[in-house]
């Protein structure tokens, strides 16, 4: 079933960025996922929404916003995770990569940003409004994104927890704020991290079908 599976490494504003790029075939779209603070590429939850894409024939780059330096530096004093703006750059500058890359300079792109790389998934999605088709937030911080929201023309599907009330509200918030088609599900009885049985994968599911939705026209 894949086509296309391979590490790839991404130079971006001096720095080089890791991630696992997998094209199924005929694949027309490709969801690059932009993590949250302590999370990766070899996060689980996210290596299983992405083969639930894969398997729908949707393409997938997981990436380490991060540096393994700044991962570590990061774990001791919490310095870039909730440095959006840099988050953002990143996710820009992987996005520029793939738009020249001839294995997928012919796709559509999306973002799934988890937690604050969601905010800066929505920051990137603004900045590119000719690139970027379609936007899902999982257990997302878009308020840190704030400055940016009303310039975001991408699809945005947002997914909270619904026993993370305060995510909630900070969701509702932000979502006053856009005028991109735009969509908030509150999924029952979940926490943040969707650990709950059958809780990712109502996830995986809605998200896939707004990307098939919006990214494939």
């Amino acid at each position: 079933m894949i086509h296309h599976e391979n590490e790839i490494k991404i130079p971006v504003n001096g720095v080089i960025l890791t991630g696992n790029l997998t094209l199924p075939p005929n694949s027309k779209g490709v969801i690059l996922f932009a993590h949250g603070s302590g999370s990766g590429r070899f996060s689980p939850r996210n290596q299983y929404v992405a083969k639930e894409f894969n398997k729908a024939r949707i393409g997938t780059l997981l990436f380490d916003l991060l540096t393994s330096e700044e991962e570590d530096e990061d774990i001791l004093t919490a310095e870039y995770r909730f440095n959006i703006g840099l988050l953002a750059q990143r996710l820009i500058g992987a996005t520029e990569w793939l738009k020249k890359d001839p294995l997928t300079n012919h796709c559509t792109f999306g973002y799934f940003g988890a937690s604050t790389g969601a905010a800066a998934a929505l920051i990137a999605a603004a900045k590119l409004p000719n690139d970027i088709a379609a936007v899902v937030s999982r257990g997302g911080r878009p308020d840190l994104a704030s400055d940016y929201l009303s310039q975001v023309v991408a699809s945005t599907l947002l997914l909270v927890g619904g026993w993370d009330t305060e995510v909630i509200e900070l969701n509702r918030q932000a979502m006053e704020q856009m005028s991109a088609e735009k969509k908030l599900v509150i999924i029952p009885e979940a926490t943040h991290l969707f650990e709950e049985p059958g809780k990712l994968e109502e996830v995986a599911e809605l998200s896939k079908n707004w990307f098939l939705r919006y990214l494939i026209k």
